[in-house]
């Protein structure tokens, strides 16, 4: 059984180095504290962006909620094309309704580093897009496909919400 506590000494030295393959600044450190207390329905992380680099890469979810909030630093939060400066005690919410997604990508342009929690849910089933590349990712399970945005394919009346 996992623990339901951490301590600061624990999640510090959880601490995993992470990046999307799709981004070359990609790359964040930090720890999975939902997944080191045993929470299965929902994710929340600890982590840090070093200046000049960026979270993973531009994306919108249909079917899984995520949210971001800022502890220290500062960062550009681009959301649908926008882009945002945000700071401490800033919290950003990507709502998830199975028909609409909020794009959304965090970047450190600053000299500080940024800290932050983010979360979202875990479920079963998950369609992503990610814009820039023109890729859409289809998640039933434990079986990932990717399908090219352009090819017109809306797989959404496959998954069962």
């Amino acid at each position: 059984m996992k623990p339901a506590l951490l301590r600061a000494a624990d999640i510090a030295a959880g601490a995993e180095s992470g990046a999307h393959p799709w981004n070359p600044k990609s790359e964040v450190r930090g720890t999975r504290l939902g997944v080191a207390t045993g929470l299965v329905r929902t994710g929340v992380n600890l982590y840090r962006i070093a200046p000049g680099k960026e979270s993973f890469t531009y994306h919108a979810h249909y079917y899984e909620e995520e949210w971001i909030y800022i502890l220290s630093g500062r960062a550009i939060a681009e959301i649908d094309g926008v882009e945002h400066e945000v700071g401490p005690g800033d919290f950003l919410g990507f709502a998830a309704d199975g028909a609409t997604a909020i794009a959304h990508h965090l970047r450190n342009p600053f000299a500080e580093e940024l800290v932050y929690l983010c979360g979202g849910e875990h479920r079963d089933h998950e369609v992503a897009d990610f814009p820039r590349q023109g890729y859409r990712m289809v998640k039933r399970g434990k079986n990932v496909e990717l399908y090219k945005i352009s090819d017109g394919k809306k797989p959404f009346p496959a998954l069962d919400p």
